[in-house]
């Protein structure tokens, strides 16, 4: 006999799947959809729809947003000069946070990583390099990736390709130990790492 039925299961799988979700959380947040009212799953459900509906990438950061230029990019008071690249929309999160920084974002989605087949053209490389041809204004990039060994590698390949363009390069200072993700920094560390920036490549 099954543990659970199908449907419960599938359920279970389905949460599973989601990154930081393990088995016992996956049953346990199914569970908790499952004692809701109609009404409270019915709002869950509209949500997640209406999210998937009407977020979509902005056409120039690449960040989630509701609006094209999203508010960020269309903010005239934000410092157009300096673009910082993170690896993902909840970075541009924990920036916004901390209100240290005033330039704009470029979001990639991820970074190279071959163990799970992601390569450069999997993430929004083409799109910088494109914004950043189109925009002269822009006259530092700040690479803002995690520090990994992926996202290190991201780094120095943006820094290798910028090189030739005469635009700085830098990348967040060691604030930010090896090993750790952006989003769990607090804003003390996140500052200073950005504040302690370091160029890289030529």
């Amino acid at each position: 006999m099954a543990r659970y039925s199908p449907s419960v299961q599938n359920l279970i799988s389905k949460l599973g799947s989601l990154p930081g979700i393990g088995g016992r959380s996956a049953q346990k947040l199914a569970f908790f959809i499952l004692s809701m009212s109609s009404e409270e799953a019915d709002a869950l459900t509209g949500a997640i729809v209406e999210a998937r509906k009407l977020t979509k990438k902005c056409g120039c950061c690449q960040n989630f947003t509701d609006s094209d230029p999203c508010p960020i990019c269309s903010d005239p008071k934000r410092d157009r000069s300096i673009v910082c690249v993170v690896e993902t929309p909840r970075d541009v999160s924990a920036f916004e946070r901390m209100h240290e920084y005033n330039g704009l974002y470029h979001v990639l989605h991820g970074v190279y990583d071959p163990v799970k087949n992601t390569n450069m053209n999997d993430i929004t490389l083409t799109e910088l390099f494109g914004r950043l041809t189109e925009h002269p204004e822009i006259k530092e990039v700040i690479v803002a990736t995690n520090q990994t060994a992926e996202g290190n590698a991201t780094a120095l390949y943006i820094a290798r390709l910028l090189g030739p363009s005469g635009i700085k390069v830098t990348r967040l200072a060691s604030g930010l130990p090896m090993g750790s993700d952006i989003v769990f920094a607090d804003d003390l560390t996140l500052a200073s790492a950005l504040k302690g920036r370091k160029q890289i490549g030529n």
